[in-house]
């Protein structure tokens, strides 16, 4: 008798263990006309109509249906406006396509009644539409011509959805897309809260991350959201709420839980409209790593451009492959401490800059050194790049200018058209040359030194000044600030254990602890005199041009560098060169892409083309010229949009 007590109970306390379990929808994966969607599982919408009405619109056994909500201005409803409204979404939209219109809410946007034109029947048909309207925007002399008088809610934006027939509830529709090119981490979805989850979905028959990109319909830019429906990856650097932060390293993926907030320079993107679909691959911890020889953790992005297996640079290698691959990404943020953005913009053809340091605050973003971190952007619209920026970097974007610079210094530029690369250079030069009305000199950074070097330098050439600054700044700043708390806290979890670490941060935390700690404060003593050198010296301020002068020096050159080689053992980045000059003296330094160069691939057997590319420099805050430069030598023809895939052009 005790025993079937003691049973009964235990009975009882596993089934309430049952009934008090957690069970919250995660969206279903549909399939309209072998086009992969998701349909997100909180409802935005219920259509307020009749069983009867709603079953009408169902496919046999099927309760979610896909439906389109679509938006007329025009005083009358005819075949035509139907056709028009439904070519012009296929066109501006890669989420819609004509399976949606097998339910259609129609809404009228005008100021008075419209009329709907009967007959519709045969637009109707061929599409195997059920239209539904609202009895507050259409005259009620529809009703007597068979459609449905309904209403809904809460009015929805014009697009595709998907609608439960047994409830009237709508979705968000999400079209499905795999990262084939491996630049994301994960895909991610906005949640009613304001935080992301990872998207709860996959394509079928693929064997990478899906990421689910919502319809471009939905949204409307405005003076307050420039960026709305704009589809972003975010580099995982940079912390978002509801999610981990893997910072390319699996240990400390596992070790933290999903952040709580969002990081400032993501937020001010989230506020300007902008729709986060994923996060995106970083060398481990922002640190520069050759593909697939010191990629250990995680695998290194395949960049799209020639034959697929060329190194996509980094450490924002994971924007800079996904800009290159997708259509249907528009936008990438990575970050820059010394070239994280400008190589991988090189070497996958798109644009990106290296702002002046410190126009947006990097809190709960990833520290390599904070003396020289900066979040920048990769993108292929020149148009596009100037309004994010404006968007994220705020009132710190500089267009306070009146004139653009008639100065132009360079750096390693080609003296003869010898090869592609240097035809391409010489050509943009020549342009830019005309364009500006400028003059154009040759710019001996080391000479310069020599003539002007400060007295702090003690006779000092530039790279024995300069050369250590970089690597002891970055890794005894990471180091102090990043490695060792993650240690403990990992050591803690983990009976003492130390986490693996991929080689080159091994590598560059222990040449910054072969030096005391006071080499990190000579660093800075040593880049701050060149900061100022460099601003007295080489590029000057201007009250008309924002910047004196702007001095170009070539980036990707057309060359090949293929993942699929042995390399030596990393080291220390030590040395100076041209593109070590933003890092120190805090300016900006943008690329814009120019053309490319054909190369005999050896994984092909095939001519293949690499993007050919150029850095600008300019003053310290005159990252608004030159966004404004892009801008007008794209309308002048100067500059082109590049393409998605293995060319650029």
């Amino acid at each position: 008798m005790a025993f079937s007590v003691v049973r009964a109970a235990l009975v009882a306390l596993t089934w309430t263990a049952y009934a008090t379990a957690l069970v919250s929808p995660a969206g279903h994966t549909v399939v309209v006309n072998g086009i992969t969607y998701y349909a997100a599982p909180e409802p935005v919408s219920i259509i307020s109509a009749t069983a009867d009405q709603l079953k009408s619109a169902a496919t046999t056994g099927v309760d979610l249906i896909p439906l389109t909500v679509m938006e007329d201005k025009s005083s009358s409803f005819t075949t035509a406006v139907f056709r028009s409204l439904a070519g012009n979404y296929t066109a501006s939209d890669d989420v819609f396509n004509i399976g949606f219109l097998q339910a259609v809410y129609l809404k009228h946007s005008g100021t008075a009644p419209a009329t709907v034109k009967y007959p519709l029947g045969a637009a109707l048909t061929e599409y195997g539409t059920k239209l539904f309207m609202s009895a507050r925007a259409y005259q009620s002399s529809v009703q007597a011509q068979g459609y449905s008088i309904t209403g809904w809610r809460t009015e929805l934006p014009a697009g595709p959805y998907f609608m439960s027939t047994s409830t009237g509830e709508v979705y968000q529709a999400y079209r499905l897309y795999s990262d084939v090119q491996g630049a994301f981490t994960e895909g991610l979805k906005p949640n009613t809260d304001g935080t992301f989850s990872v998207l709860s979905a996959s394509v079928s028959g693929v064997q990478s991350v899906t990421i689910g990109v919502p319809s471009k319909l939905y949204y409307t830019k405005t003076a307050a959201k420039p960026l709305a429906g704009v589809r972003v990856g975010i580099k995982d650097i940079y912390d978002i709420a509801g999610v981990k932060t893997s910072c390319g390293n699996r240990a400390y993926f596992d070790l933290y839980p999903a952040r709580s907030k969002t990081a400032t320079a993501v937020q001010n993107l989230i506020d300007a409209g902008a729709v986060i679909v994923g996060k995106m691959k970083t060398s481990q911890f922002a640190n520069g790593e050759s593909a697939t020889s010191d990629w250990v953790d995680y695998h290194c992005p395949f960049n799209p451009r020639g034959d697929g297996y060329q190194d996509p640079s980094s450490s924002s290698s994971g924007p800079g492959a996904g800009i290159a691959a997708y259509e249907w990404l528009d936008l990438t943020l990575g970050s820059d401490t010394g070239g994280s953005i400008r190589g991988p913009s090189g070497v996958n053809g798109c644009y990106g800059n290296r702002p002046s340091t410190g126009l947006v605050s990097l809190d709960n973003t990833m520290p390599l050194s904070p003396d020289m971190d900066t979040a920048g952007f990769l993108v292929r619209d020149p148009l596009l790049w100037h309004t994010a920026a404006k968007a994220m970097y705020k009132e710190n974007i500089n267009s306070n200018f009146t004139t653009f610079p008639s100065k132009i210094l360079t750096s390693g530029f080609p003296t003869s058209a010898t090869t592609e690369a240097s035809t391409i250079l010489l050509d943009f030069l020549s342009k830019l040359t005309t364009f500006l009305n400028a003059t154009t000199s040759a710019l001996d950074v080391n000479a310069l030194w020599a003539s002007t070097r400060p007295a702090e330098a003690a006779g000092n050439s530039i790279s024995q000044f300069m050369g250590t600054v970089y690597p002891i700044l970055i890794s005894q700043q990471q180091y102090r600030l990043f490695t060792l708390p993650f240690y403990s806290d990992y050591a803690a979890a983990h009976d003492g254990r130390r986490p693996f670490i991929n080689p080159v941060p091994l590598t560059r935390w222990a040449y910054g602890q072969s030096f005391p700690a006071t080499a990190e404060q000579q660093a800075l003593a040593n880049k701050t005199v060149f900061t100022e050198w460099w601003n007295s010296n080489v590029v000057l301020e201007s009250e008309e041009s924002c910047s004196e002068s702007i001095l170009l020096y070539p980036g990707a050159a057309g060359n090949p560098n293929y993942r699929n080689t042995y390399r030596t053992a990393p080291g220390a980045p030590t040395g100076f060169s041209i593109g070590r000059v933003s890092n120190f003296a805090g300016v900006p330094d943008i690329v814009y892409p120019l053309g490319q160069a054909s190369y005999r691939s050896t994984i092909t057997l095939k001519t293949e083309f690499l993007p050919v590319t150029v850095d600008i420099v300019a003053a310290k805050g005159c990252d608004g010229m030159l966004f404004e430069l892009a801008a007008a030598l794209n309308k002048a023809g100067i500059l082109k949009t590049p393409k998605t895939g293995s060319e650029t052009f």
